[in-house]
């Protein structure tokens, strides 16, 4: 057998669904169990599978439990063993909104191979389908039947890994989506469930061949094994303590017959021997099972620090991704309350310079209006004055023509009686002019 670990490189917020482990050997088949009852609402079913242990080379079987999910909503996707490269990998199950992949295997109880049927989610409730759930319905109410998905019970093996000569179903493109969703690791109660079942030799395969004695539990801590198993479980360890005290007995008695005949004494040593192997026994066991418990408890200790760690980181990055998606919005109301500010003042400003214009152009043109009305009534006036006045000046003249007019026909003959007088002095004027002439020069 040859088994390797491949550790996966995701961020905490969401964990790898890959290959955790692998080896060459394929693992058992799924035994056949019966549910124990739901100890509480609220409580879902996680199946029992086989892991692997690293250091004692072999499978092991983690009983089914009924455990509280992580938050409301949460759906359990179990873990697979599938076959590549000629090594079985082992696929770890999570908590998520959605059931995804989980290798076709048929684990029972609501996992059929492909999605889950044994109860859904209303609100903060979920809501059991007592078709395949074992459940009180005199402690837990919130039920419902849904035969839909029943099938026959199965009778031989059932394989618990995808390969070949196991299920050969391949993932749905839903399925697809569920497995790149964020998801969370198992509990804190499941790890140290399945590190319990790994200190327990009859889980282990070599041991058990292939039937544990514990298939199931309650809830961690519980046992839920049939009432038959628990008879076959209890007869086998008492044959073999009573195998083992004949075995000391015989070898009391050879021991006797070799050694002094004194028996009474012998004897006492045996007692004092086997007491003291019973007082050595115990003492380890109880140191043992003190420091198992330290264990679980550190464990625990240390998962729930690392949860709420996780959850701590988990709630700064939200409230930092809230607080960054707040800003943004606030820059975007604020950007858009602006730009709608500078649109509206653009506006207001272009219809109040539209209005400014309009009032400008009506004053221009009244202004116009009335200057060229002053200026036609100043032409008017001007045009009326000159008249007035040249019809004055004509009035003038002519009645300085009318003044005139008696003294023209007065002097008319007179005028009349000079002229000859004048014909008579021009031919003298003639004669006397190269006189005036000479004497000029």
């Amino acid at each position: 057998m040859l088994a390797m670990f491949i550790y996966p490189t995701t961020t905490e917020a969401q964990i790898s669904v890959g290959i955790a482990i692998r080896v060459r050997n394929a693992p058992p088949p799924l035994p056949e169990y019966y549910q124990p009852v739901c100890p509480e609402d609220g409580y879902l079913w996680t199946p029992g599978y086989w892991a692997y242990s690293n250091d004692d080379g072999e499978y092991y079987w983690v009983p089914g439990e009924w455990v509280e999910p992580p938050e409301y909503g949460d759906l359990w996707t179990p873990c697979y063993w599938g076959y590549s490269g000629g090594y079985y990998g082992y696929h770890d199950g999570y908590w998520g909104r959605e059931v995804g992949y989980y290798g076709g295997v048929n684990y029972g109880y609501g996992y059929g191979g492909s999605g889950y049927y044994g109860g859904r989610w209303s609100g903060n409730h979920f809501r059991y389908n007592t078709a395949v759930m074992n459940v009180n319905r005199n402690i837990v109410h919130n039920t419902y039947v849904d035969r839909s998905h029943v099938t026959n019970p199965r009778s031989g093996n059932r394989p618990s890994y995808n390969g070949p000569g196991g299920s050969r179903a391949v993932p749905t493109a839903h399925q697809r989506v569920a497995m790149r969703a964020n998801h969370t690791r198992p509990t804190a109660i499941q790890s140290s469930h399945k590190q319990a079942a790994s200190k327990n030799r009859s889980q282990f395969a070599s041991v058990n061949k292939g039937h544990p004695a514990i298939t199931a539990v309650n809830r961690t801590g519980k046992n839920g094994m049939k009432p038959q198993q628990q008879a076959s479980h209890q007869k086998q360890v008492s044959q073999q303590q009573n195998k083992q005290q004949q075995a000391r007995q015989q070898q009391a008695r050879q021991h006797q017959g070799k050694q002094q005949p004194n028996k009474q004494q012998q004897a006492n040593r045996q007692k004092q021997q086997v007491s003291q192997q019973r007082q050595q026994k115990a003492g380890q066991q109880r140191q043992q099972a003190s420091q198992q418990r330290q264990q679980h408890a550190s464990q625990q200790k240390q998962q729930a620090n690392q949860q709420r760690q996780q959850q701590a980181g988990q709630q700064r990055q939200q409230q930092a991704s809230q607080q960054r998606q707040q800003a943004s919005q606030q820059r975007h109301q604020q950007a858009n309350q602006q730009k709608q500010q500078a649109s509206q003042q653009r506006q207001q400003q272009a219809s109040q310079q539209r209005q400014q214009a309009s009032q400008q152009r009506q004053q221009q043109a009244s202004q116009q209006r009335q200057q060229a009305n002053q200026q036609a009534s100043q032409q008017r006036q001007q045009q009326a004055s000159q008249q007035r006045q040249q019809q004055a000046s004509q009035q003038r003249q002519q009645q300085q023509q009318r003044q005139q007019a008696p003294q023209q026909r007065q002097q008319a003959p007179q005028q009349r009686q000079q002229a000859p007088q004048q014909h008579q002095q021009a031919p003298q004027q003639h004669q006397q002019a190269p006189q005036r002439q000479k004497q000029e020069r």
